[in-house]
C-alpha cells in the first residue's frame, strides 16, 4: 500500500479510457486504496486480432496480451483489480457490497451507464449514504447532449479552443492529444479532495458531477473574456498577441527547433547584441510586433547556423528566455528529468510518467505496477467484504468474477 496522505481513502474505480484512469492513478499516488472494478472483457480478448492502439508494454504482446496494453497499463499502478461483470445481479451485489464499505465510487461512463444499471447515486447512496459519487460522463447528467458519448478530440471543438488554434484562419486545428481529458482528470481529483473535506463537516455523501466538455471549455477563458469585450481574436500560431520576437525556430539538424521569446526592452537589447545583425535594439515593443515577420527572419538566419543545444546556451547566457523543443526521447535523456528522477520504471523497465505533486516523506519505492486483470479479487473481497473461500469459490463459477478474459 502507498503510504500517502490519502491512505485511509477507499476509492471504487469504474473507469475507462483516459480521463478518469489518469484521475484515479494520481489519486493512487497520493496514497488512496484504488481498486479497479473491470469488466470481464475490459481490456480486450484473450487473443488480440492485431497490435495495440498504443502497442506493448517490452513491445511485445507476451503470453498475456491484455495484461500488455501499453495504453491501459500505463495509468494503473497503484490499483489494485476487481474484475467484476455488474450485468451479472450477483456481481451488482458484490458490487454494492463493496460500496457500502468505500468513500468515493468515480466513473466516467455516458450520462445513461450507471442507471441502466441500477447503480446511479440513488441506489449507490442506498448502500452507503456517505459514498461519493463522481460522475463524468462527455457533456455531464443533463441537457441536450447528456447521451451522446464522448472523447477528448470530439468534445474540444466543441469547446472553442480549436477555434484559436493553428497557424492561421485559414484551417481550425485540434492538439491532435485529447487535451480535454487530462484537464478533466485534475479536475476529477480536486473535486473528490473537496467533497471529502465537505464530508467531513456535514457527514453526508454527495453526487458530483463533472463534464468533459466544461474541462475543455476551460481553457477558452482569455478568448471568451476578449468576445465579450468584442476584442479582435485571431490565430496568431506560436507568436505572442502583446510580445516580440515569440515563436519556434528551427536550428541546424533534421527536424531540431528552439523557443524563443523576449517579454521586456532588456531581453530585446541581448538578443540585438548577440545576434548583431542591424536590428534597432531601441524599438518599443508595439514596434517589434508590427515587423515581427523581419524579425523572426533574421532569428532563423541565425538559429540555423547553430545546433538546438548551442542555441538555446548562446540565448539563456545572454539573458534571453530560449529553450529546446524536445521530442520523447530528448525529454527522456534531459538531465534535468533524469536528476529528479521523474519517470518510474515500474513497467518491464519502461519509463512511466510519475506525479508531479512532490510531498514530504512521500517516495516512489512503495508504488506497485498495474495489477493483472483480476489479481485481487480474492484479497478485496476478503479483506473489504469478509467473504469466505467458499462464497469466492462461488462467484468463480457463475462467472461473476474472472481473473483472464472469458473468451
Amino acid at each position: 500500500m502507498v503510504n500517502g496522505p490519502l491512505r485511509d481513502v477507499r476509492i471504487l474505480d469504474l473507469t475507462h479510457v483516459w480521463a478518469g484512469p489518469l484521475a484515479t492513478r494520481i489519486l493512487g499516488d497520493l496514497g488512496a486504496q484504488v481498486v479497479k472494478i473491470e469488466a470481464p472483457m475490459g481490456r480486450g480478448p484473450r487473443v488480440y486480432p492485431g497490435a495495440a492502439i498504443g502497442g506493448f508494454i517490452g513491445g511485445v504482446p507476451g503470453a498475456e496480451p491484455w495484461n500488455s496494453n501499453a495504453a491501459f497499463v500505463k495509468l494503473q499502478r497503484n490499483k489494485q483489480s476487481v474484475a467484476l461483470n455488474l450485468k451479472h445481479p450477483e456481481g451488482r451485489r458484490v458490487f454494492l457490497d463493496l460500496v457500502a464499505q468505500a468513500d468515493v465510487v468515480i466513473e466516467n461512463f455516458s450520462a445513461r451507464a450507471m442507471k441502466r444499471l441500477n447503480l446511479d447515486y440513488e441506489h449507490l447512496k442506498r448502500a452507503n449514504p456517505q459514498i461519493i459519487h463522481v460522475a463524468m460522463p462527455g457533456f455531464g447528467l443533463h441537457g441536450p447532449y447528456r447521451d451522446r458519448v464522448a472523447f477528448g478530440p470530439t468534445v474540444e471543438p466543441m469547446s472553442g479552443l480549436t477555434s484559436i488554434m493553428g497557424y492561421s484562419s485559414d484551417e481550425p486545428r485540434a492538439t491532435a492529444m485529447a487535451l480535454p481529458d487530462p484537464t478533466a482528470a485534475v479536475n476529477a481529483c480536486a473535486a473528490v479532495l473537496t467533497a471529502l473535506r465537505d464530508r467531513q463537516r456535514t457527514g453526508r455523501g454527495s453526487l458530483v458531477e463533472m463534464s468533459l466538455h466544461e474541462a475543455a471549455v476551460h481553457y477558452s477563458g482569455p478568448w471568451l473574456i476578449e468576445s465579450q469585450r468584442n476584442g479582435r481574436l485571431e490565430v496568431i500560431g506560436n507568436r505572442h498577441p502583446e510580445m516580440s520576437p515569440h515563436g519556434i525556430y528551427r536550428c541546424a539538424g533534421e527536424d531540431s527547433w528552439i523557443a524563443v521569446g523576449c517579454r521586456d526592452d532588456q531581453q530585446w537589447k541581448s538578443l540585438c547584441g548577440l545576434l548583431n545583425d542591424g536590428l534597432s535594439e531601441n524599438a518599443a515593443m508595439e514596434e517589434r510586433v508590427s515587423y515581427r515577420n523581419a524579425i523572426d527572419q533574421v532569428i532563423v538566419s541565425w538559429t540555423l547556423q547553430r545546433s538546438a543545444i548551442d542555441a538555446v546556451a548562446e540565448l539563456q547566457n545572454a539573458g534571453v528566455a530560449a529553450g529546446p523543443i524536445n521530442d520523447t526521447q530528448a525529454m527522456l535523456d534531459d538531465a534535468h528529468v533524469k536528476a529528479r528522477g521523474f519517470f518510474v520504471p515500474l513497467e518491464n523497465g519502461t519509463p512511466i510518467p510519475g506525479n508531479p505533486v512532490k510531498i514530504e516523506g512521500m517516495f516512489t519505492d512503495d508504488w506497485t505496477p498495474c495489477p493483472k486483470l483480476g489479481a485481487d479479487n480474492e484479497k478485496v473481497l476478503k479483506t473489504w467484504l469478509n467473504y469466505d473461500d467458499e462464497q469466492i469459490d462461488s462467484l468463480y463459477a457463475s462467472k461473476t468474477v474472472v481473473n483472464r478474459p472469458p473468451r
